[in-house]
């Protein structure tokens, strides 16, 4: 039973993950929308994404505060190691997440006028552009198993693990993926067909950014990350994952070329799982490779049945009230067109 637990604990830290992805990720992809906002109808693209993220982004981060607060108490050596040897990236994150959600607040009700209000905007865009590539590097680190205790220099243990190529090409991924998922839940968040157009095409392109990253990063993961290059490429699980994701991206592209946005937000969201859940599985058993597996920087059993029994108990209140959050605040979806 004890060796059981830590693995229901880790999938309870992968599905917040997951739904931080679906929800978070597309906040931040607004925020680059919002940055490559141009033509006569910038402004009102502004407009809906503001609209569109305004009522609930807040709420999103509640997600990556549960899966802090559960790796801390569950799996203390590996939130250690996370804190410790990548501490300068996850701190520019939270800079950014704090810078972001300032100027997004201060753009909304600033009485200075437009001068002030652009500056703010700016703050907010660029915000939402780099935090997720931060994210997108701590992961990257992880899978390329450099996170190992720190020796050397202040470079050798706290700058190099992360600033590698492969780690890059991960963070890239994660900016590509944000935004397309913006852009494609952006096409049903408006009733004006010339804006969902001008998102439609937004995520065609950031769609072909998904297949140039993602293949930059597998490339480089030949040397930096090994273990996962292999989970992905040979482990039983592999071929129907690549298929499933391939299939879903394939679906996605072809429903927004026919305008087919509900569909397409289910592509979209189907491909962002699966690329996460692929990391997962082939970094499975281990949170921080190369040592530190599930069961050996797991707590005692009884902090992991007291934490599970809570998470139940706050998923029962959790849940309907963001539930009860989107159906009070989210605007009916648009109607599809045909082309």
């Amino acid at each position: 039973m004890s060796l059981l637990l830590p693995d229901v604990v880790a999938l309870a830290i992968m599905l917040a993950l997951t739904i931080y992805a679906l929800m978070g990720g597309a906040d931040f992809g607004g925020g680059v929308w919002d940055l490559f906002a141009r033509g006569p109808r910038a402004e009102a693209q502004r407009r809906l994404i503001a609209d569109a993220l305004t009522p609930i982004w807040e709420a999103n981060h509640v997600w990556l505060v549960f899966v802090i607060v559960v790796l801390f108490t569950c799996f203390p050596p590996a939130f250690a190691r996370l804190a410790i040897v990548l501490h300068v990236p996850l701190a520019l994150m939270l800079v950014g997440i704090v810078l972001r959600g300032a100027a997004f607040t201060f753009r909304a009700y600033d009485p200075g006028g437009d001068v002030v209000q652009r500056r703010w905007g700016r703050v907010f865009s660029v915000a939402s552009v780099v935090t997720p590539v931060l994210l997108g590097i701590v992961v990257g680190a992880v899978a390329s198993e450099r996170v190992v205790p720190p020796s050397g220099s202040f470079a050798d243990g706290y700058i190099r693990p992360w600033l590698t190529p492969f780690a890059l090409s991960v963070g890239a991924l994660a900016l590509a993926l944000f935004a397309f998922l913006a852009a494609v839940y952006l096409t049903l968040e408006t009733t004006d067909a010339s804006l969902a157009d001008d998102f439609r095409r937004r995520a065609l392109l950031a769609g072909a950014a998904v297949a140039a990253a993602a293949l930059l990063a597998l490339a480089f993961s030949g040397e930096a990350a090994p273990r996962v290059r292999a989970g992905l490429t040979t482990d039983a699980w592999a071929v129907p994952l690549h298929l499933n994701a391939l299939a879903a991206y394939a679906v996605t592209l072809w429903a927004l070329w026919r305008r087919r946005f509900t569909l397409a937000r289910l592509g979209a969201g189907a491909v962002t799982v699966l690329v996460l859940w692929g990391w997962a599985l082939a970094q499975y058993p281990y949170l921080v490779p190369p040592d530190l597996d599930i069961a050996s920087a797991a707590a005692p059993p009884i902090v992991l049945k007291l934490v599970l029994i809570a998470v139940l108990c706050g998923g029962l209140i959790l849940i309907p009230s963001l539930w009860y959050l989107f159906r009070v605040f989210k605007r009916a979806p648009a109607r599809e067109t045909t082309g």
